[in-house]
């Protein structure tokens, strides 16, 4: 048992290190392109594919340390582990980014926000802009941002681990 927790955690920060650095090479990608604001779909679909082949991957390695088993309850442990690592590694970027790389990113990310809806709502009053804005911009700290960001993660990691875990799902024959 002792050896089934030092394999998820040997995994989780193996793949979870490969999961972060891959994400932070794609937002670099998108900073030096100048799309770092847009976030265009190829940096959404490359994120998706790294996650969701890290995650297999790591489940993977997972089963194969461990005999060719693999239970859900493991799949999952070992899911939220790697997304978890990913998460901070993804997290401290973030900071760092938006701290000392580009410290008006908020700022630029509030003014495309109010733009974007004054277009999609032509309609909307002032006082429901400022409303909208309000909450756009509490929503924008950096705390806030962290946290959400680590809930969405760790959310996509579950059902990741939880459908490839079905798929892969391989038990222990009890003797």
């Amino acid at each position: 048992m002792e050896n089934q927790k030092v394999s998820i955690k040997k995994i989780a920060l193996n793949y979870g290190g490969v999961w972060g650095i891959s994400t932070i090479a794609l937002y670099v990608i998108a900073y030096v392109t100048d799309n770092y604001l847009e976030q265009p779909m190829w940096l959404t679909i490359s994120g998706s594919a790294i996650m969701l082949g890290v995650i297999v991957y790591g489940l993977k390695a997972f089963k194969l340390e461990n005999e060719g088993y693999l239970s859900i309850s493991e799949s999952l442990k070992t899911g939220l582990a790697i997304s978890l690592i990913a998460a901070i590694i993804v997290t401290l970027y973030n900071y760092i980014f938006t701290t000392f790389i580009e410290p008006d990113f908020v700022n630029q990310s509030i003014e495309i926000a109010r733009e974007q809806m004054m277009t999609q709502n032509p309609d909307m009053t002032q006082e429901q802009m400022d409303m909208a804005m309000g909450i756009t911009e509490k929503m924008m700290t950096p705390t806030i941002m962290a946290a959400m960001g680590i809930i969405f993660t760790l959310f996509l990691g579950f059902i990741v681990s939880l459908i490839s875990g079905l798929f892969m799902k391989e038990n222990r024959p009890e003797h």
